[in-house]
């Protein structure tokens, strides 16, 4: 409720008390302060102690912070001596924290030019890689002269990996035991299977380099995925025998074209004991423990890695750039880049991944104590400060950025102890050192008086108050503990009618003597409140945004509500244009509500679908292509469109569901671009270099157009005409070749054609010279 005084409502009954409750209550220690008020006056604010007459008797502890060690950033890496590079300052800083009182120091961060860089080259030598090992045999000699443009201090190592060679993640049969490529028409001859192999240290000879990768062959193993992560913890504990120097920068690059095991997958083999993190390379540089413990898991590589200043390069096919992608959001301080299946773009590839690693500074927070709360605001290269960030991009070697760290301790430890963490920007051996410790205890003038005549010799007299021996009461300890009768009960109840101290506890001596509870402390003057009676929020009492005070949440500042789960903060809310949640949504308890069908991000800024985001869009090509536009203004353009990662190409590829295109006329031309909204909120644009421009066709063309269309349409119609006519013609054909068949005649024989020449018979007989005849006579 407005006008709540914190302090008093607090029922602090000693001055440690009265400091835990808020940062801005002190205590009054003078002796006879407003003797007729209750103990819990003397805890107050203290403008309201001085007002009352407390003057020189105030206890008030703050934070405070010192700088122990503060080098200057150094500007050059590699010199004289590269233990004496410094990239962030200060060194060690010692704060003095009182619970609830934050302070807050600077950090500055900057990437030394010419920094020692030391490159180990892990490479899977499983049977798929055969190629790939073909085209880095001169690998050391190139990549050497592409990273010496980058630093003059540079080593190179090299190690290779397959998997373990148990069942069933290789063949373990007699057989394969010697050449598991066996039977293996495409690649009859090849290596036995092995975890992990260190070939070289790291060295600035670089033709080492090569005559161990021409050395190697590939092995065979069972299953498709590969065991480079156990190589990958072996080479970054191993520091001796790998030889990775504390004054250097340390990138472990990383090759495969196929996924890893994980933990838990060696129990496919019998491997139940997880890993320990140690190394385990025995005298030929081979990893011993293959077969006795399980992968890593991802937590142990990010802090191993982390753990040793290593930068780990994956450096995959693009067919699992996706899986390793996502690994790099578990494992702090990694990148993923896309391999060819043949490795020929290795060097471009390590070369962009280092300058990325390089264009970037984060800083991790180790050890930090349960009771330290830490927030962080960046102020990067634009000079724009970006509170909750802890991290800038877009660097160039040299660059300074900054970092304020403010520090609030939550509470005070159980007993009188300091505590240390550590500020680590990720991948620097550099680190800042913080030491704290805590004002929790009153250092009240003339110290604790036992036994003393101010509390009638029953107790111990300190910062004004009497702290009464074990069976003594009252403000002066004037009473006996269980002292009885209705005299001594009367200023026990709250109101005529009532249980004595609200049945929660015993009154004595005029005093309620409140009962413990396990669920937390019960007060007042008649027990009648608590501080676990409030209501909660996900299970946390008053959202952890507030105090419970009988039975009500005082909420901190910034928050309202009946549990204080409401922020009234709306800076979250405010988009980079300066609108309210963009002007899709409302900001309700310092998060945006869109209520924009399309609209989402963190301030609604994101609405694919929504009318006018092409403008917007525009806006941020026309002031950062052409320096034109509203935006014109250089620091208007970084504000607005910082979010915006604008490519530009000759065509315009459509063939991505993702992207949005859009167009807008300039100069009778039309500008055509695509936007696509990236998962890390950003938005990637793609413009054409060029606008678009028709020219209008000429009279000639036209006419030209006009007879040729003319004279086509003339052909296509006599070439129909022919064809019906074509048609017609068959078919008449067909018929009379049919009626032709069927006629009863042939063409020789006329039925009306007669002969000239007749032939008649006539039968006869006689008789001459005794002989008859029969005949015919013509």
């Amino acid at each position: 409720a407005e006008g709540l005084n914190l302090c008093t409502s607090g029922s602090a009954t000693s001055c440690e008390e009265c400091l835990l409750i808020h940062p801005k209550c002190a205590w009054c220690s003078k002796e006879d302060f407003s003797s007729t008020k209750s103990i819990t006056s003397r805890c107050d604010f203290l403008q309201n102690l001085l007002a009352n007459g407390c003057a020189g008797a105030i206890e008030n502890p703050s934070s405070s912070i010192s700088v122990v060690r503060n080098v200057p950033l150094s500007s050059k890496g590699s010199g004289q001596s590269h233990l004496d590079v410094t990239q962030i300052m200060p060194q060690k800083v010692a704060l003095n924290l009182r619970p609830g009182d934050r302070t807050s120091f600077r950090v500055q961060v900057r990437q030394v030019e010419d920094y020692p860089v030391d490159l180990y080259y892990l490479m899977d030598l499983s049977l798929s890689m055969n190629d790939d090992l073909d085209n880095i045999r001169s690998l050391g000699t190139k990549l050497a002269e592409e990273m010496r443009k980058l630093t003059s201090n540079f080593r190179l190592g090299f190690g290779s990996f397959v998997d373990k060679n148990i069942s069933p993640f290789s063949y373990t049969a007699p057989r394969y035991q010697n050449n598991p490529c066996i039977g293996y028409k495409l690649f009859p001859s090849c290596v036995p299977s092995f975890g992990f192999r260190h070939l070289l240290s790291l060295t600035d000879k670089v033709d080492r380099f090569n005559e161990e990768v021409r050395k190697q062959k590939v092995s065979r193993n069972r299953d498709a995925p590969e065991g480079g992560f156990d190589a990958i913890l072996q080479a970054a504990v191993c520091k001796e025998k790998i030889g990775w120097r504390k004054e250097a920068s340390h990138l472990l690059v990383f090759t495969t074209d196929d996924v890893p095991h994980i933990a838990l997958d060696g129990k496919l083999g019998g491997l139940v004991q997880p890993h320990d993190g140690q190394c385990h390379l025995n005298e030929a540089n081979e990893y011993s423990a293959s077969s006795q413990l399980d992968y890593p898991s991802l937590a142990l590589l990010g802090e191993k890695l982390a753990e040793n200043n290593i930068h780990l390069i994956f450096a995959v096919t693009k067919n699992h750039y996706m899986l390793y992608k996502n690994f790099t959001t578990l494992i702090p301080g990694t990148t993923v880049e896309i391999l060819h299946k043949d490795s020929k773009n290795i060097i471009e590839l390590i070369v962009k991944a280092y300058n990325s690693i390089r264009s970037k500074v984060e800083l991790t927070v180790w050890d930090s104590p349960e009771d330290i709360g830490l927030t962080f605001t960046a102020t990067c290269q634009d000079g724009l400060s970006y509170p909750g960030l802890r991290k800038c991009g877009d660097l160039k070697i040299g660059d300074t950025v900054s970092f304020e760290v403010a520090v609030e301790a939550r509470s005070c430890p159980a007993e009188d102890a300091s505590h240390s963490f550590t500020i680590k920007p990720a991948g620097f051996r550099d680190t800042l050192e913080v030491a704290v410790s805590y004002r929790c205890q009153c250092g009240c003038p003339g110290g604790a008086a036992p036994a003393s005549g101010k509390c009638s010799g029953n107790g111990t007299y300190a910062c004004g108050l009497c702290e009464c021996e074990p069976g003594y009461l009252g403000a002066r300890c004037e009473c006996r503990e269980g002292a009885m009768g209705e005299l001594h009960h009367a200023l026990c109840r709250e109101a005529e009618g009532k249980p004595l101290c609200s049945g929660r506890g015993e009154c004595s001596c005029n005093q309620c003597q409140c009962y413990e509870s396990e669920f937390g402390n019960i007060y007042g003057p008649f027990c009648e409140c608590d501080d676990f009676s409030c209501a909660r929020y996900k299970g946390v009492l008053c959202s952890g945004h507030g105090e419970c005070h009988c039975g009500e949440c005082k909420c901190h500042a910034g928050y309202i509500g009946d549990n204080c789960n409401c922020s009234t903060e709306t800076d979250s809310c405010v988009s980079s244009d300066g609108q309210m949640c963009s002007g899709r949504g409302a900001c309700v308890c310092g998060r945006c509500q869109c209520t924009e069908p399309g609209a989402f991000g963190e301030t609604c800024e994101k609405c694919p679908t929504c009318p006018g985001v092409c403008s917007t869009k525009r806006d941020c090509i026309e002031c950062k292509l052409f320096n034109s536009g509203r935006l014109a203004d250089n620091q208007t353009c970084q504000k607005h469109c910082k979010d915006e990662i604008i490519t530009t190409v000759d065509v315009l590829e459509a063939d991505d569901p993702n992207a949005i295109l859009c167009a807008y006329p300039v100069n009778n031309c039309v500008m055509k671009f695509t936007y696509m909204e990236l998962p890390s909120g950003k938005s990637n644009l793609t413009v054409l270099k060029e606008p678009a421009c028709s020219s209008a066709p000429s009279a000639v063309t036209i006419v030209l157009a006009v007879i040729g269309s003319v004279v086509l349409i003339g052909i296509i119609l006599l070439a129909l005409w022919k064809l019906l006519v074509t048609i017609h013609d068959r078919r008449e054909f067909d018929r009379f070749q049919s009626e032709r068949s069927r006629a009863r005649y042939e063409m020789a024989s006329n039925p009306l054609y007669r002969k000239p020449i007749s032939t008649h018979n006539v039968e006869f007989t006689f008789n001459k010279l005794n002989k008859s005849y029969n005949g015919t006579v013509d």
